[in-house]
């Protein structure tokens, strides 16, 4: 049964109102067109009662906004009534396009002044919703999830504001360490991995693949990140190999302990073609450098594949690698702030997620279960199945 026909026996959970902030913008209105288009095809038999007023609209996105003053203070307004609504709120910690003024100055949008505004307007709701559920992409401050020393626990304090404050649940994508849910244990609390999104992403734009042990290995760039790479090549029928990153703990630099080298464990990838996998690419160094390493040893075509694409250090060592014939396609979603140049790159892969988001928040509306929203191992290998067809 087609995802859009899911829930057609189901009452909704109030009202569905999906507010995206301004980081938001263009992936919130995208979710709006599916979830629009999915209700003014489906045909209820409850569609008169009471409970499914206001179930059709135009649109679910309610109109918010968080003017500053001239200091760069700033306050969430909510234009319209939310009361007994279902909120979906939606941010994006990571758009540092946006920009607000200072005593005449202009400041660009930190993750700290998005989180800020997404308390803003929770704030404004001022508890007058039947349930809101926080849908965070790159989890704030997700990799400061841990103490290692007299530190800060800064994904976990936000977490457990967030909740004090009337979240109900929080949505978020590939969490650096999932754990992090422990902060709090009585809330709903997902992370979802958009490994079908990569596949048909990539499927798509290469239509020469062999997806077979004897051709294709998938590979995790760092121990960490072992079991995205266990359960994609397990999906796919592939060996897997990983490499340990060995740091220099007796110095800091920018911030991190600095890699001194990367060791390879895994069989052979010599003539296969290799998915590099990983939560994201943020100066794109590590990714490099792993790319490097396989190259050495002989692999073939490697796609680097991430679920967020923050490229801090801008793309020039991404093309040079492409260049040089180190790295042939680079793989990430929507979910953060994609610069023009990137989304103009003809080795970028660009993996669209505003139709699982919306999957995901019109089955939480009606109060189902997205067990299988989260595992999508059918879906891969019908897909993948078509893909071999198609070739033969």
């Amino acid at each position: 049964m087609p995802n859009d026909e899911r829930n057609l026996e189901t009452m909704p959970d109030g009202a569905l109102g999906l507010i995206p902030l301004e980081s938001c913008k263009e992936l919130g209105l995208k979710v709006d067109q599916y979830l629009v288009g999915w209700r003014e095809k489906r045909q209820h038999q409850h569609q008169n009662d009471p409970a499914f007023k206001g179930y059709r609209r135009d649109s679910y996105i309610i109109s918010t906004a968080v003017p500053r003053f001239g200091t760069g203070e700033a306050k969430g307004v909510i234009k319209e009534s939310v009361r007994g609504y279902d909120l979906y709120l939606m941010v994006d910690v990571t758009n540092y396009s946006l920009t607000y003024s200072v005593c005449g100055y202009k400041n660009h949008m930190s993750p700290d002044d998005h989180y800020a505004d997404l308390k803003r307007i929770i704030a404004a709701v001022g508890g007058k919703a039947r349930r809101i559920t926080a849908i965070i992409p790159f989890l704030y401050e997700s990799r400061q999830h841990k103490r290692t020393a007299r530190e800060s626990l800064d994904c976990a304090l936000a977490l457990q504001e967030l909740t004090a404050m009337g979240v109900d649940n929080i949505i978020t994508f590939d969490a650096h360490d999932p754990r992090v849910q422990n902060a709090i244990p009585l809330k709903g609390f997902e992370t979802v991995q958009p490994a079908y999104q990569f596949i048909k992403g990539i499927l798509r734009e290469v239509k020469d693949l062999k997806i077979d042990a004897e051709h294709m290995m998938i590979i995790s760039p760092d121990e960490g990140g072992t079991n995205r790479a266990v359960y994609l090549a397990n999906v796919l029928g592939l060996d897997m190999g990983m490499f340990y990153k060995r740091r220099d703990y007796s110095k800091i630099v920018d911030g991190r302990n600095p890699i001194v080298a990367h060791e390879f464990l895994g069989s052979s990838v010599e003539g296969k073609d290799v998915i590099i996998i990983d939560d994201m690419i943020s100066s794109g160094e590590s990714m490099i450098d792993v790319a490097t390493e396989l190259k050495k040893r002989k692999a073939n075509r490697i796609f680097v594949v991430a679920t967020f694409g923050l490229f801090t250090n801008g793309l020039e060592r991404f093309d040079e690698a492409v260049a040089g014939g180190t790295i042939y396609k680079v793989v990430t979603t929507n979910l953060t702030y994609q610069t023009p140049e990137l989304l103009a790159k003809p080795y970028y892969i660009n993996c669209d997620m505003s139709k699982y988001i919306a999957y995901i928040i019109d089955t939480l509306n009606h109060d189902s279960s997205i067990s299988d929203l989260l595992n999508p191992y059918d879906r891969i290998q019908r897909l993948v199945a078509k893909y071999k067809a198609e070739q033969n």
